[in-house]
């Protein structure tokens, strides 16, 4: 039946249209004057009509109807006596369809009789419930050019439904189309505070009964950039009630992040923003399947650091976050703060990454890496020095005469110079730089390479040299990367000293702390901010705080998630490329994790092979804890090169506190040994 091709309708439509029946909604915007505050802006609704069973004081609400299956009646409006009768209530005849409610239509399944065509949501003239004496139970009244459309359902929750629904779908019809095609800006800011009314008096609950209001308006100012700054300010202000218990959808994320752009001081930005951010933060589960709510977060913290004391305001907003209490009640906060930072920090150095004249890629540092590892003749790659390899001096000629194959290293005579190993261990290695420009933390760097090769050749053998190095090896060894100067341009400075800033106050809460380091224990940071000097100085402050917290849960984090990975400990210990200190840094991270549980022989092995001159050179300087290394080394045998062994003794008797310690040690030493000779001196023989 083509309920669009009807005709004026005669007096027989008077009987299904009387004062007894629910009036439906007009199709007038419902919202009136915005908040007195605003008044100066807004423009005024017009009158309008709420329907008497929208407003009803029972309260119900229902779920909205996709589909259904239902019985349907269609009444032509009669214009003669003979269609009347044909028409009458006793040969009207029911047929059951399955309707379908889609964006612009109400079909069925199976369109035959009644619902042959589709009924157009634009041909309905009238939604109604039927409620006289006579009339047939449960039914929804739909009114057509030329005729009327019953649908009648099984009992009186399901006819609600229907008619809430139905009128859903055809008022959400109307705005879209009306919004579709603005033709005055007084009318879409009307329409659009119609349909935040709408959305939000609706007694349905569904997830698009604010979702579809919200992407209306996003296609909207997506599809028409001509508006003003205080237009969009004005839609804004009217969606914001949409947004206080809804995220918004991608358009409008992006919308938002370009008004935080451009107007940073709006107070839009302060009034609107800032409940819709606490939302995302509170709730968010997952940035990766919505990136813009991540990157509108970004922008809008950046907004608050443009403000006049800019910094405070950020830590009056990351404070309102965890809240007053020592415990934050919502467990979704540091882990989406943590990752908007992350980004952000990675967006400072994006176009620095993505330059190939100024980052290295991942590959050519390994590959670099590996010819230092493998001892092989420099290639003229990009990462490697420009300026040709200085030939050695003739005083430096006694330590690389041999040019036959590496042997095992000699052994140190009785008063070893701290600059003997150091060149002894690499007899084939060009000298890439004047022995005047080699300063302490390149002593330190080949000290621990030649323990560590000494070490790999002991235990891996022959295929020691064939492992992948990791990414922080690369960066110690790579001359590209040592030699990396990194600019970022005014703004990117001040996005990482803001992010920056928030990463340390995430640090200053207890409660925060385990996760935060659990979140930063795998260095989730591009390799070119490692790089940086200013991101690592500014870094140290959370590693500091990792260091000070006697919870193992938290300094745990500063080691390597697992095996053959470094960690924040090999980072920012001397010879790492964030060291900035002199070893001030690792003594504190050393002394927390001696004083749990890893006052272990296979800690301090792994220090003995690591970290030996770092160590050494911090206990001379007369640090307590490096001192006590150096006995427990010297106390579990973990040294077994003699001359090692002398160096450290030597090292111990240089300072006042390494002397006693040792001379504890070495009574220790002696009262053990009288012991086990007097034990074994009174054990009985055996017969």
């Amino acid at each position: 039946m083509d309920f669009n091709s009807g005709n004026g309708g005669g007096g027989g439509a008077n009987e299904l249209h009387n004062n007894q029946f629910y009036q439906c909604e007009e199709n007038k915007p419902l919202l009136g004057e915005m908040s007195e505050g605003n008044n100066n802006t807004k423009l005024s609704a017009g009158p309008c009509k709420r329907s008497l069973h929208h407003c009803s004081s029972s309260g119900m609400r229902y779920k909205l109807l996709h589909e259904g299956d239902i019985q349907v009646c269609v009444v032509k409006h009669p214009r003669t006596f003979l269609s009347k009768i044909l028409t009458s209530k006793y040969l009207r005849r029911w047929e059951p369809h399955h309707l379908t409610l889609t964006d612009s239509s109400l079909t069925s399944a199976t369109p035959t009789g009644y619902m042959e065509t589709s009924l157009s949501y634009s041909s309905i003239e009238d939604l109604q419930l039927l409620s006289w004496d006579n009339a047939p139970k449960y039914c929804v009244q739909l009114s057509f050019p030329g005729g009327t459309v019953l649908l009648q359902a099984a009992n009186s929750y399901l006819r609600d439904q229907w008619f809430h629904s139905l009128q859903w779908k055809k008022k959400i019809y109307k705005y879209r189309k009306v919004l579709n095609n603005p033709s005055r800006w007084d009318v879409v800011l009307k329409e659009i505070r119609a349909l935040v009314d709408m959305a939000l008096t609706s007694p349905l609950q569904d997830e698009s009964i604010h979702q579809a209001p919200l992407h209306i308006i996003s296609t909207l100012l997506a599809e028409n950039s001509n508006f003003s700054t205080q237009d969009h300010e004005n839609i804004i202000v009217a969606i914001a009630p949409l947004l206080e218990n809804n995220h918004p959808p991608p358009d409008l994320c992006e919308f938002f992040c370009k008004h935080c752009r451009e107007r940073p001081r709006s107070m839009v930005v302060i009034e609107v923003f800032t409940p819709v951010v606490q939302r995302i933060l509170k709730h968010n589960m997952d940035f990766g399947k919505c990136p813009r709510l991540r990157l509108f977060t970004q922008e809008y913290i950046l907004a608050l650091n443009e403000l006049n004391a800019g910094m405070e305001v950020v830590k009056k907003f990351v404070h309102s976050m965890h809240g007053p209490t020592g415990q934050c009640p919502h467990p979704r906060v540091l882990p989406n703060l943590v990752a908007v930072c992350l980004a952000a920090i990675y967006s400072c150095y994006e176009e620095f990454i993505n330059s190939r004249d100024n980052s290295p890629s991942l590959k050519e540092i390994r590959n670099g890496c590996q010819q230092q590892n493998e001892r092989k003749p420099p290639m003229p790659l990009r990462l490697l020095r420009p300026e040709p390899p200085t030939p050695p001096s003739a005083t430096l000629l006694h330590l690389s005469a041999n040019p036959s194959p590496p042997q095992p290293p000699p052994s140190a005579p009785s008063n070893p110079a701290p600059s003997i190993p150091i060149s002894s261990q690499t007899p084939s290695l060009p000298l890439s730089l004047p022995p005047s420009v080699v300063n302490s933390s390149e002593i330190l760097v080949e000290l621990e390479r030649n323990n560590n090769s000494t070490n790999a050749r002991r235990k891996a053998g022959p295929s020691g040299g064939d492992r992948e190095p990791n990414l922080i090896d690369c960066l110690l060894v790579s001359p590209a990367v040592n030699t990396l100067s990194i600019q970022l341009p005014a703004q990117a400075d001040r996005v990482l000293g803001c992010f920056a800033l928030i990463l340390k106050m995430l640090s200053d809460y207890d409660d925060w702390r385990p996760a935060l380091a659990s979140l930063l224990q795998p260095i989730p940071f591009p390799k070119e901010a490692l790089a940086h000097a200013k991101f690592t100085k500014e870094l140290k402050y959370v590693i500091q705080k990792f260091a000070e917290d006697p919870r193992q849960e938290v300094h745990s984090c500063l080691l390597s998630v697992r095996s053959g990975k470094d960690g924040w400990f090999q980072l920012y210990s001397p010879g790492g490329v964030a060291c900035d200190d002199d070893g001030e840094l690792f003594a504190s991270m050393v002394h927390i994790l001696m004083g749990s549980c890893y006052k272990t022989k296979k800690f301090l092995l792994s220090l003995a092979e690591n970290k030996l001159g770092p160590c050494m050179l911090l206990a001379l300087r007369g640090n307590q804890t490096m001192v006590e290394i150096l006995c427990l080394m010297l106390e579990y045998n973990i040294i077994e090169n003699k001359d090692t062994q002398l160096q450290i003794i030597s090292t111990l008797e240089s300072t006042q506190v390494g002397l006693r310690m040792y001379e504890q040690l070495c009574d220790r030493q002696r009262e053990l040994k009288e012991l086990h000779a007097c034990s074994c001196s009174h054990t009985p023989s055996t017969v």
